[in-house]
Parts: structure tokens; sequence; C-alpha cells
């Protein structure tokens, strides 16, 4: 086969590879490494699952491997710099899933804000009157500028919510907090003047654990906190503190890494903390665009075009489609 699909393109998607290319689904692979390297040999081009790590001893099992793609955001599970030693491309579509992130985010600060819809939504016949609280005139805290948060501001912005943000890489100087409608602020000030947090925050190693119990002590009481960033930017015993003395009042968290929250963890039996399974990616819209835009920059590394030549199909104009 040319290209192995380990996750689902949308079926217009595969359809278009498959007139180009010889090309097979298999995603039982994803959970099977010792099946998967003895499927890969002769693959050029593979679309890997979320969670299947790309190692330099998977890659030495694809000699003739020319790209690797992912429909979901992020890097940090394949080595690439192996992949750069070996002239593979890596394809991820880092900017299909930007606003439907920002939109899980939007939603989940204000079923947070108002928690009595929840409470009518999951089938209670007579739900008590839970009071709620408005975005309009709060402060929202904004941790960590990637893209999403870049859309979200706009949303809340418009919204009439004062917005703070800190982002450790980002220069308090920077032009780009006065265009979001973000007051550039220290940590301390982000903790002790938002009503809510929103965190979507790149993952580096170094930034392990930075969501401390040194940081959380700044909360303002009954603080929200929404967050799609990796688990691992929080020290779960802190959070879990937090979330127990009232100065987190409920946090959503999109996916956690599998000993965040295990027998072992802190956040075992957490009430006020609910992790739904990376929901923030999973709209049809979403799908459509990263599966179009991996399934075009596959066939081009399989086969290199030149300027000009087949480009997305038309029916995708319009759908936010990133830039060849």
């Amino acid at each position: 086969m040319d290209i192995l699909l380990l996750d689902a393109l949308v079926p217009e998607a595969t359809a278009w590879l498959e007139a180009r290319h010889s090309v097979e689904y298999r995603p039982e692979l994803a959970d099977d490494l010792v099946e998967l390297r003895k499927a890969c040999y002769k693959t050029q081009g593979i679309v890997l699952a979320r969670h299947t790590v790309v190692t330099r001893d998977l890659l030495n099992f694809m000699p003739r491997l020319k790209a690797v793609g992912r429909l979901h955001v992020g890097t940090d599970n394949t080595d690439l710099q192996a992949c750069k030693e070996r002239d593979i491309k890596v394809v991820h579509a880092n900017s299909a899933n930007v606003r439907s992130n920002a939109e899980y985010l939007l939603v989940t600060l204000m079923l947070l804000y108002r928690r009595g819809i929840v409470s009518s939504l999951i089938g209670r016949k007579q739900p008590p009157q839970q009071m709620g609280r408005e975005l309009y005139g709060s402060t929202v805290g904004i941790l960590g500028l990637a893209p999403a948060a870049h859309t979200l501001a706009g949303m809340l912005h418009a919204l009439g919510v004062r917005l703070v943000g800190y982002d450790p890489a980002v220069h308090h100087t920077a032009p780009i907090w006065e265009r979001l409608h973000i007051q550039p602020v220290t940590l301390p000030e982000l903790m002790s003047q938002s009503n809510a947090i929103s965190v979507q925050m790149l993952y580096a190693a170094r930034y392990k654990g930075f969501v401390s119990s040194s940081l959380l002590a700044d909360c303002k009481r009954h603080q929200l906190w929404v967050s799609i960033s990796r688990s691992d930017l929080f020290d779960d015993a802190a959070l879990a503190q937090a979330l127990s003395d009232g100065r987190i009042e409920a946090c959503v968290m999109d996916g956690a890494e599998p000993s965040f929250s295990n027998d072992a963890s802190a956040l075992r039996g957490v009430k006020n903390l609910f992790v739904t399974p990376r929901l923030g990616s999973h709209t049809r819209e979403a799908r459509l665009r990263s599966s179009w835009y991996v399934a075009h920059r596959m066939h081009e590394a399989l086969v290199p075009q030149p300027l000009g030549a087949e480009r997305f199909p038309s029916a995708l104009m319009g759908l936010d489609m990133p830039s060849s």
C-alpha cells in the first residue's frame, strides 16, 4: 500500500486519496505495534491515531516512509528530529481545530457559569434552582496564547467580558495583547483578578506542573477553570487541594493522561473536576477541515505537485481551510 490509515478521514477525503494511491484503513493497528511494524514496511505515508507514538525504533520499520500525518493538533508524541533526519514530512492539521477548541472553551465556561442548565439537561424532573452568574462584566483570565485563545478572546470580548492574560513565552509589551483586547498581567494578578481561567497553553516538558501550589495560592475564591491543555501542565495534588478548599469551584478539562486521575492520584474522587474525552476538536466541521488538509498534504508528499496544481475540492471553499 502507499498510504496506511490508522485514523479515519471523512469518506470524501478517503475516496479522493484512493483515486490517486493504494490506501488501507487499519485502525486496529494503532494498539498493536507488533502488527503495525509488519504491515507498514512498504508504506510511504501513514496517518496515525492520536495516541500512537512515533519513535526512531518505529521509523526503522518504515524505510520507504515519506510522510507522517495526524488529524489532531500537537507533535509532542512524534520524534521530530528522527523524522527530519530521514526527510519524512510531518503533517498535522494545526489550524483545523482552532475554532472548535475555542467554542469548546466558551461553551464549558458558560455551562459552569450557569450550572443549573446542566441539571435539567441530564434529565432531572425537578432540578434545584442553582444561582447562576453572568459572563458580561466578569473577568476571564487567558492562560496561554495558543491559537484557540485568539478566537476565544474575540468571542468573550464581544460578550462584554474583561480579559486579562499571561503567557510565559509572550512578552507583556507584545502587540498581540492589544489586538486581542487582553490586558497582560503577572501570574499572581491573573489568579487574583479572574472570576474564571481558560487554559490553552502550548505544552513543553519545562512546563510540567506549571499550575502548582504556589500559583494556585493566589486564586480568587470560587474561581472556575476550563482547559484544553495537556494535563501534565497541572500538579495533581495542588489542583486537588484547590478544588477541595473552595479556591476553585469547578474545573473542566478536555482530555487527561491516564495517570492524572487514577487510583494513585490526589484527584481520584474529586467531584468538582470534570474530564471530557477530547471533545474540543470533535466537530463535523473540524474533522472535515483536518481530513482534507491531511489528505492533500499526504498526496503532495508522495507526489510533489508543481505550483498551481491540484487544490482542495471547491466544495470546501469557505470552511476556513489551511492555506496550501
